[in-house]
């Protein structure tokens, strides 16, 4: 590996000086040396604020203070904590890890970078936040905010989604780590891109690296990082009948590979066409005791995907046969012991259920 500049020993100088005289923020998770506890800070912040998931980190440390807790717990109950965060994928591959570990390890967290990398839901960046925060191994951690502080710092403007670009900036963020502390080094430049340079409104006049910064000097700050994709948005109907017979409500666990599987939600039925017109709906309404009444509409905005929801109250005299394998039915007192996504959340809290 080449030898940093004069340039690269300033950011790193400035950059621990920062951290160590003047970086105030205050996370449990950080100077934490606990390897479960940072895997599970790492994963509930994966797509998520870190003060949306403080809380959950919390919940999740008071539940299960170690990862053989985890491992053993029953899949239902932890989904149910993590019920809200969304991305239900990290919370299976959360359970997944921990149930691996208890097995394999014997409840010991893996201690090297390529044995983290088997870990299910663990890449390269959580791997090296594990390896230094942990066991103070010298890897560099590469996320948005480390993106964008280099690409900004040194006016870097190779797309970060391309091949090349993700070399460009691994190769550089390995050069400029400090080999004697990686964990400071690593905590220091994501909280810089979190609390300083900022995706929007950086702090750049009161910036320890501004007098450097080619994004500043250049008035360059509001084009990088570069990105060459531009996101798509695929637009989706839900349509969720509410179907209660008494004191029970009908729900069902969404089993295909899709958004919020395993999750629990309605009665569903996915089109764009007029929902009037498909034959679940018209197979339902001989049990109706009144025609369908819409009672809430909402939107949920995933990274791919804009969900629209629509749902409909149905009053039922008997149980549908069409329903009986597809679904079960739930006491309303028994309906919170049930995870859901967040959009079936909001129609309870919309409705004062929860």
């Amino acid at each position: 590996m080449k030898a940093i500049s004069r340039t690269e020993s300033f950011f790193r100088e400035q950059l621990l000086y920062w951290h160590l005289h003047i970086n105030t923020r205050s996370l449990p998770w950080k100077e934490e040396t606990d390897p479960y506890k940072i895997w599970l800070s790492e994963i509930i912040l994966q797509q998520t604020r870190a003060e949306q998931g403080l809380p959950y980190y919390q919940r999740f440390i008071r539940q299960y203070p170690d990862v053989s807790r985890l491992a053993l717990a029953p899949q239902e109950e932890v989904f149910r904590l993590w019920q809200g965060l969304g991305y239900y994928s990290r919370c299976k591959n959360l359970l997944r890890s921990a149930q691996l570990i208890h097995s394999d390890y014997d409840g010991k967290f893996p201690d090297t970078y390529e044995e983290l990398l088997r870990l299910p839901g663990v890449g390269a960046y959580t791997a090296a936040a594990i390896a230094s925060f942990a066991f103070g191994l010298p890897h560099a951690v590469v996320d948005g905010n480390v993106y964008r502080v280099l690409a900004r710092f040194f006016g870097i403007d190779l797309p970060v989604d391309t091949t090349d670009g993700k070399k460009h900036f691994a190769a550089l963020a390995a050069r400029l780590l400090d080999l004697q502390d990686p964990a400071a080094y690593n905590q220091a430049l994501m909280d810089f891109g979190a609390v300083v340079c900022k995706p929007k409104l950086p702090l750049c006049e009161s910036c320890p690296l501004s007098g450097h910064c080619v994004a500043f000097k250049k008035e360059m700050i509001s084009l990088l990082p570069v990105k060459s994709k531009r996101l798509t948005v695929k637009n989706r109907q839900f349509h969720y009948l509410v179907l209660r017979h008494g004191r029970q409500w009908y729900i069902q666990e969404r089993q295909d590979k899709d958004i919020w599987q395993h999750l629990f939600e309605f009665y569903l039925i996915e089109t764009e066409d007029d929902v009037r017109e498909s034959l679940p709906w018209k197979s339902l309404l001989p049990a109706a005791l009144h025609q369908p009444e819409r009672v809430f509409e909402h939107q949920q905005r995933l990274t791919h995907q804009l969900i629209h929801s629509t749902f409909y109250s149905l009053k039922l005299r008997y149980k549908p046969a069409l329903l009986n394998n597809s679904g079960i039915w739930v006491d309303q007192d028994e309906i919170k012991n049930f995870a859901f996504p967040q959009t079936i959340i909001s129609f309870f809290t919309q409705n004062n259920y929860f």
